[in-house]
């Protein structure tokens, strides 16, 4: 970026940059109070909690490139603010949800995403130059979600956490929402319904569970691993 297209670092700028790394940092306020429902068995206060967290992810990369953040603060490095914040938020949060839900027959099977994501997040290269993620993002806080709306068995929920935990590992390429090139809008209206439908499962869980909602929902997971898979390119010599 030339000096032309840099942004000037006004007083507005700095208060907007500050603004954007206090919005990035409040999801590990959102983890701990997360943490403390999850302590008093409130399940769906802190389903809640986690798809805030996930929708602060979502928005502040966006706002830290538009307000120019690495340049007007260039002493706070907001990537790595952001990635300790997502570990808290996509990984140690579900895991202790999982486990005070008794959705994993013992502990010990919850450090398989621990440690595996903690692989995930210290890759150099996890996040690729064209702009998608390298290896199953590690959104425990979805499927921790899915293992308490849909009531999944203790033995299912250990198989999808120990494919999920192998999936970290795979270098398949699976979309970044937030930089897609590609059904940018669609995407953007499908996590919105997406969010809408989860949110009135959890909060109306009666009516939800006579309309489906929760079942309904999962058109947007199957949608994302497509997209992923068509722009990603998992078939070998797809052109």
């Amino acid at each position: 970026m030339n000096g032309a297209e840099a942004p000037s670092v006004t007083p507005k700028r700095v208060v907007l940059a500050w603004g954007v790394h206090l919005l990035t940092a409040s999801g590990a306020v959102l983890a701990a109070v997360a943490l403390t429902a999850i302590a008093r068995g409130a399940f769906g206060s802190a389903s809640l909690l986690m798809l805030a967290a996930l929708l602060v992810d979502s928005v502040d990369g966006t706002l830290a490139r538009r307000v120019g953040v690495a340049l007007v603060l260039p002493d706070v490095d907001g990537r790595r603010l952001d990635d300790m914040v997502d570990y808290l938020n996509y990984v140690v949060v579900p895991v202790v949800f999982l486990l005070a839900l008794g959705a994993l027959p013992h502990w010990s099977l919850g450090t398989l995403p621990i440690l595996a994501s903690a692989y995930g997040f210290a890759q150099r290269e996890a996040k690729t130059p064209d702009d998608f993620f390298r290896g199953w993002p590690s959104y425990w806080n979805v499927v921790a979600i899915y293992v308490w709306l849909l009531g999944v068995s203790s033995l299912t929920a250990t198989v999808v956490v120990m494919g999920f935990a192998l999936a970290v590992f795979v270098p398949l390429k699976y979309v970044y929402p937030s930089k897609l090139r590609v059904l940018r809008g669609a995407t953007l209206i499908a996590a919105s319904v997406w969010g809408a439908l989860l949110v009135a499962a959890i909060a109306r869980p009666v009516p939800a569970e006579r309309l489906y909602l929760a079942e309904l929902s999962l058109f947007f997971p199957a949608y994302y691993l497509a997209l992923s898979a068509w722009l990603g390119r998992w078939i070998p010599g797809r052109a």
